[in-house]
């Protein structure tokens, strides 16, 4: 344990700091695709008994129309968000009709590329700008990619927590901008370990062959619908997923806040020579916003981002800039199928206990090297993370797999120690001692439970997913909302409907217009 852990631990352990602990905010962001009883997509538009997928707070969708993200309020327990989840995936699915969620972060039968929706959110300006941005990912990454789900887990620690680690340093920097350097150093220990969690959680080892037709890859055949590698953990997190060759040297080390909104605001008005040869327009219509590396700094993927809070109108690298970093989004998560809710709350206590870790642990500056054998670890553990004897690199040494995994779960016991201790219980140990047995037992990680999940269905990713679906969907069936809790969720709904009716009669009229000034609300003096 490093002295400054162990002296940071001792501080937030005493009596008139302990409580700050249960301040900071946990919420919780799942995708699902919509998918008929066939395993096949759902082509039909975003169910209108859900609300407006472009106002409604807690039920969206990402890329596809097909593609479902809900999103819980921000809560001091994480067990109240998934709460909410829970709440809303049960209402989802009463009004589904004859569709299912999907239990999977990897697509399932997917149509033609020309035949995914593309999300729809009317035509007020606003839902125009997110539904051309998601015709420029789809001229430039494809549609097939954007299907895949993730889960993002959104994470803060209370302000007040910060101002006692700042007047411990006696930092010269102001709260603001001493949170914010703390949240990038949470950022810079995430990347050096985030291989761990891909191991531990990874649940993605396999894929329908039909997502990669035409595409070169190395993996190895399962059986006639199901591509895989033997020793994977998360297909949806390598080479295969959300990569991209055009942001390749994107983001330089993890040092500070304004390199990477200095990075961010030049990449989304840096014009690159492949998206100018497409254009922005196609038969008069708008088919991205820009021809720049970025069209918006959601673009950039990232395992991980520095968030805040934005304004209506208001671009990410704004809110930074303005009001600095509130909370980190850890986005590399694949979906649990084994999970109603694609996540379960012994997950959510361990990623609080390491992210803790990540923020009170020493946190050196990086340079290329280090954040090369960082990028270099999690892409081996992607592909196989459980081959036996599999090493990785740690400060240029050769270290096993196991061997760092079980003694990072060492120092990362003390912060789950602290974490029970504002509730005198064990629920964050007892998460902890879950993932040590995977590391001493690799059969017993999520990528070794789905394999053994297709080996009764026939090696087939589609039939296994559809059972999971099928499952997930019974449980949701048995377990349906009280009338007072449908009737919230339909209100909500209503009213989100109302609203963005609301937004197309105040429409501007000149789209044109409108996109040129979105284009130019990045803060010029961070574009370098």
């Amino acid at each position: 344990m490093s002295n400054l852990f162990a002296h940071r631990l001792a501080l937030l352990a005493d009596d008139a700091h302990r409580g700050l602990l249960t301040l900071g905010y946990r919420g919780i962001e799942r995708e699902t695709l919509r998918v008929k009883p066939t395993g096949q997509l759902a082509l039909g538009p975003h169910p209108r008994a859900l609300g407006s997928a472009l106002t409604h707070p807690q039920i969206t969708t990402d890329y596809s129309e097909s593609l479902l993200e809900f999103i819980t309020p921000a809560e001091h327990d994480v067990s109240i968000a998934l709460d909410h989840l829970d709440r809303i995936h049960r209402f989802t699915a009463a009004h589904l009709q004859d569709e299912l969620l999907w239990s999977q972060s990897m697509p399932c039968i997917l149509p033609a590329e020309a035949d995914i929706p593309i999300a729809w959110y009317g035509n007020s300006d606003i839902g125009m700008i997110k539904h051309v941005y998601r015709r420029g990912l789809a001229v430039r990454y494809g549609k097939a990619m954007q299907c895949i789900a993730g889960l993002h887990y959104n994470y803060s620690l209370a302000e007040d927590l910060w101002r006692v680690l700042r007047h411990d340093v006696q930092s010269p920097l102001d709260d603001k901008d001493f949170q914010s350097e703390s949240y990038i150093a949470l950022i810079r220990n995430f990347h050096r370990y985030s291989w761990l969690l891909m191991y531990l959680f990874g649940a993605s080892p396999a894929l329908a062959t039909q997502f990669l037709q035409g595409r070169p890859h190395s993996l190895e055949r399962l059986s006639d619908d199901t591509l895989y590698l033997p020793y994977a953990t998360s297909l949806r997190m390598s080479d295969l997923g959300y990569q991209n060759k055009a942001q390749a040297g994107l983001m330089p080390p993890y040092n500070d806040l304004d390199s990477y909104m200095r990075s961010l605001s030049r990449a989304v008005r840096q014009p690159y020579p492949d998206y100018e040869a497409i254009g922005t327009r196609r038969n008069g219509e708008w088919i991205q916003l820009n021809t720049n590396l970025l069209q918006i700094e959601n673009e950039y993927y990232a395992t991980i981002r520095p968030k805040r809070v934005i304004n209506s109108g208001e671009r990410p690298v704004e809110a930074l800039c303005a009001r600095g970093v509130q909370y980190i989004e850890v986005r590399c998560l694949d979906i649990d199928p084994f999970e109603p809710l694609g996540i379960s709350l012994d997950t959510a206590r361990f990623l609080d206990a390491f992210l803790l870790f990540c923020a009170l642990d020493d946190s050196p500056l990086t340079d290329e090297r280090a954040s090369a054998e960082a990028s270099g670890n999690f892409a081996r553990t992607v592909k196989e993370g459980r081959r036996p004897g599999l090493t990785l690199e740690r400060g240029g040494q050769s270290i096993g797999l196991q061997d760092w995994g079980l003694e990072l779960l060492e120092r990362i016991q003390a912060s789950a120690d602290l974490l029970d201790a504002q509730h005198d219980d064990t629920r964050h140990g007892d998460a902890l001692a879950l993932q040590k047995n995977k590391l001493r037992d690799p059969d017993t990680t999520p990528s070794a439970r789905v394999l053994a999940g297709l080996r009764e269905h026939g090696n087939s990713f589609i039939a296994f997913g559809l059972q999971q679906s099928l499952q997930h969907a019974r449980f949701f069936a048995a377990h349906p909302l009280d009338a007072e809790e449908e009737a919230a969720f339909a209100n909500t709904a209503r009213m989100s409907l109302a609203e963005q009716e609301r937004m197309e009669r105040q429409r501007g009229g000149d789209f044109d217009a409108f996109v040129a000034a979105y284009n130019q609300r990045t803060p010029s003096r961070l574009c370098g």
